[in-house]
């Protein structure tokens, strides 16, 4: 299923996500991100926001979009930020400062070398840990990015689809359970 096929599954109390998820995958509005950027920013976080479905129809269109590397980074940023964002939020949250000290001792080597530039990894980085709300990974990613030249508005962009991604994803993931409550 494509993506304008599945905006069709948004219900119309979430119409707004349904233009913005159209608006927000447009390399036209992109802010300069590249077809590649969005696209793999895209297939991160939805990945990242677990909605089967959407999932799906991301990826039918990402493939015509990304490369198997693309493809596969997208997949490797979700699943080590998945870890990453959980680790350092918890470093970041807990009062003890001895945990900032010890080695996380986690094997993240996909990180420095992801198959794609690594700026273009930290961007899909930077979009999965806005999703799982790790204010000490958003930050670091957006360091790296602004050294290596990224502007705010790709950097803002990026942070943009994760929102649409993850709202439409908790839509559809609630949309039944809203329906029954609203048919009692």
């Amino acid at each position: 299923m494509s993506i304008d096929t599945f905006k069709r599954q948004i219900p119309d109390y979430a119409k707004d996500l349904r233009v913005n998820l159209g608006n927000v995958l447009d390399v036209e509005q992109a802010g300069g991100m590249s077809q590649q950027q969005v696209w793999a920013t895209a297939l991160a976080t939805a990945i990242a926001s677990r909605n089967r479905e959407l999932i799906k129809a991301i990826t039918t269109d990402a493939a015509q979009h990304l490369d198997e590397n693309w493809l596969n980074a997208s997949r490797s940023a979700a699943a080590i930020m998945g870890m990453n964002n959980i680790y350092y939020r918890f470093v970041h949250m807990a009062s003890n400062d001895e945990y900032v000290k010890l080695p996380a001792k986690l094997r993240m080597t996909v990180i420095g070398n992801p198959g794609i530039d690594k700026a273009d990894f930290e961007l899909l980085s930077l979009a999965v840990s806005a999703i799982n709300g790790c204010g000490m990974c958003v930050d670091s990613h957006e360091q790296i990015l602004k050294k290596n030249g990224v502007s705010v508005e790709i950097i803002q962009h990026a942070v943009r689809i994760a929102s649409v991604i993850h709202a439409v994803a908790g839509v559809l993931d609630t949309h039944d359970v809203a329906d029954l409550a609203h048919a009692a």
